[in-house]
């Protein structure tokens, strides 16, 4: 019987990069796909450049799918507590064709690359766009979803 693939997810809101970067390791995470749509932070750690440097010493591989990031409209929305009108912004981003192309690539990835692991800042994954993500990739390539929590600071 064939394995069944497992797709990842973790936000870094309120955790250290290590710990992290502890989860992913121990979760046995071989490519972390940030899914936000600006890659800096000012969390320490958390920046494109630092998180892909911190990954690649753990032999944990970084790419960047913009793409499936939240448009601005819909980080607003999400601010303001909105999730309802967030996941309405978001639902309609996702038929953009880049967005199309980058769920195709992503799709990939899960086949092709070992465990992988969708990072955003939500803590929470239950409103967040990655879940999303991630629930779409779960009904079109029949992989399972497993949601990481790192410790909080």
């Amino acid at each position: 019987m064939a394995k069944t693939k497992k797709i990842f997810t973790i936000g870094y809101e309120q955790v250290s990069s290590r710990a992290v970067l502890d989860k992913l390791e121990q979760a046995g995470v071989k490519l972390l796909v940030d899914v936000r749509a600006i890659t800096s932070s000012r969390r320490a750690g958390f920046s494109k450049n630092q998180l892909a440097a911190s990954l690649y010493e753990r032999g944990i591989g970084y790419i960047h799918l913009r793409g499936l990031g939240t448009p601005k409209q819909g980080r607003e929305a999400r601010r303001k507590g909105d999730a309802a009108t967030m996941k309405i912004i978001y639902d309609a981003h996702l038929k953009t064709l880049q967005a199309e192309r980058e769920m195709d690539e992503l799709a990939h990835l899960v086949k092709t690359s070992g465990p992988v692991c969708l990072l955003c800042f939500e803590r929470d994954h239950t409103n967040c766009h990655r879940h999303f993500i991630a629930e779409i990739i779960e009904k079109r390539d029949h992989v399972t979803t497993e949601n990481l929590v790192a410790p909080q600071l």
